[in-house]
């Protein structure tokens, strides 16, 4: 016991060293902190969705009024799924392209972004006999074609789309029951991808079915997963991450692991890359435990609201739906902060953030990042980048923000110190409806879309 007694002092000894270093770096400093909250609240890009799909240009596009009524039940992210059934020998008629032009555009301004599929075949009517059913896609050589057709909507829509699922091949876009894909040829299935690849602007992902694609495509092994380096880099590597629409339904979730590294691929892989998907069967895997576990583990940032409900009232009815809601994807907060006591106008003012992140994941897509200063009227007075990005405030973690920056001369009176994240997109870059609030109490201005910091006196 002795022994132990020791260690343990020793321990504390080393923790308490620690803590007090840290204090002597703020020295000086005022510190703030802050109250975190448990609120559930929307935040761009994240959390559950909703969708809808089309399967002619009869349809009528996409209203604003869906995805505004989607922004104020709280939700961020609609789904989007296109069937090109009538174009599996032909090019997609300018009526359908106009459909999809139309549809995303109504997402400009709604506060929700897309989650985007395409494919040819929606329906299978019994599994036994699938190929009662077919085709399920087109040839490849139709299919580029259709990719390229789409290229320039998805350019000029890119700032809707928060990811694109690969799609078209097999039905339901899920790259299993396929007419024109053989199961073991990824030749083909890579030509499809790198399309897609090409289609996008290289800051925004594509989602593949299961890990085993993304290693069988493109040669990569368990000891190749993205490092801090490689992130967020507009390669094929960086781009592609996954879905998993039988999440927790098995041992395998039907198909999308052959084995405990895939597992710890998308583990290693979903750091940096968009993870989401949906449920398809209750299973002993979806007990609140293991759920919250693997989401945490392989960094979900949204799942389906709609599907499957056996496993979604589960989670309501064991008290872990919340704690869901809440966690998917990123969930910022701030811990405390300090600042120069007595700032001046025209000298320097440091100003050092502690982050935490308490969600799944980390931001995934570009976001800005900057202080903002505003006088009593509201007014902005001046602003400065954080050096530092949202993308790598990683889950789990507390993020250390330490700057200074200049205040203007000739600056009198109180002024308050915000934090923005706003989307970088010029659409969006002052609608607070993009902008990320974080999970404290009293610090968010809806109006503005800033968290409030701290008051300074000049």
């Amino acid at each position: 016991m002795k022994r132990y007694s020791i260690i343990a002092g020793i321990a504390l000894a080393l923790l308490a060293s620690a803590c007090n270093q840290k204090e002597a770096a703020y020295r000086g400093l005022e510190k703030v902190t802050y109250t975190p909250t448990d609120e559930i609240f929307a935040n761009p890009e994240r959390g559950l969705y909703s969708g809808g799909s089309y399967d002619s240009e009869a349809g009528r596009a996409l209203s604003q009024g869906v995805l505004k009524s989607a922004r104020t039940a709280g939700r961020t992210l609609y789904m989007l799924e296109f069937w090109l059934k009538p174009f599996f020998e032909s090019d997609i008629s300018e009526g359908y392209l106009n459909l999809i032009r139309q549809s995303l555009e109504a997402y400009r301004g709604t506060g929700v972004k897309c989650i985007l599929r395409f494919g040819y075949s929606d329906n299978i009517k019994d599994l036994s006999h699938p190929e009662n059913d077919a085709p399920f896609d087109a040839s490849e050589e139709q299919m580029l074609r259709h990719i390229a057709q789409l290229k320039p909507i998805l350019q000029e829509y890119s700032d809707v789309i928060y990811v694109m699922q690969a799609g078209f091949i097999g039905c339901w876009g899920e790259w299993y029951y396929t007419t024109n894909f053989n199961g073991t040829d990824m030749q083909a299935r890579k030509h499809v991808v790198d399309a897609l690849l090409d289609a996008l602007p290289g800051d925004k992902q594509i989602e593949l079915r299961t890990p085993a694609y993304k290693m069988k495509m493109y040669g990569y092994a368990l000891a190749d997963t993205i490092n801090r380096s490689e992130a967020h880099l507009p390669t094929t590597k960086a781009r592609l991450g996954g879905h998993n629409d039988c999440f927790l339904a098995g041992a395998n979730d039907q198909g999308t692991f052959q084995g405990s590294a895939d597992r710890q691929y998308w583990s290693a892989e979903t750091n940096y890359t968009i993870m989401g998907g949906e449920t398809c069967a209750m299973s002993k895997y979806c007990e609140c435990d293991n759920a919250l576990k693997v989401m945490a583990a392989q960094h979900y940032s949204y799942l389906n609201m709609s599907y499957n409900h056996s496993v979604l009232n589960y989670w309501a009815r064991n008290d872990c739906y919340d704690e869901i809601k809440a966690r998917l994807g990123y969930r910022l907060a701030l811990t405390n902060a300090y600042f120069t006591k007595k700032p001046s106008s025209g000298s320097p003012m440091r100003v050092a953030l502690h982050i935490d992140n308490k969600g799944f994941a980390s931001v995934m897509n570009p976001r800005d990042a900057e202080l903002v200063l505003t006088d009593k009227l509201g007014r902005d007075v001046a602003s400065w980048p954080l050096e530092s990005d949202p993308r790598y405030w990683m889950a789990g973690t507390t993020t250390v923000v330490d700057q200074s920056i200049e205040l203007p001369s000739g600056l009198s009176g109180t002024y308050t110190l915000w934090l923005n994240l706003p989307d970088p997109s010029s659409y969006y870059q002052d609608n607070p409806l993009y902008s990320i609030r974080l999970a404290n109490d009293g610090i968010w201005d809806e109006e503005t879309g800033y968290n409030k910091l701290h008051i300074i006196t000049l």
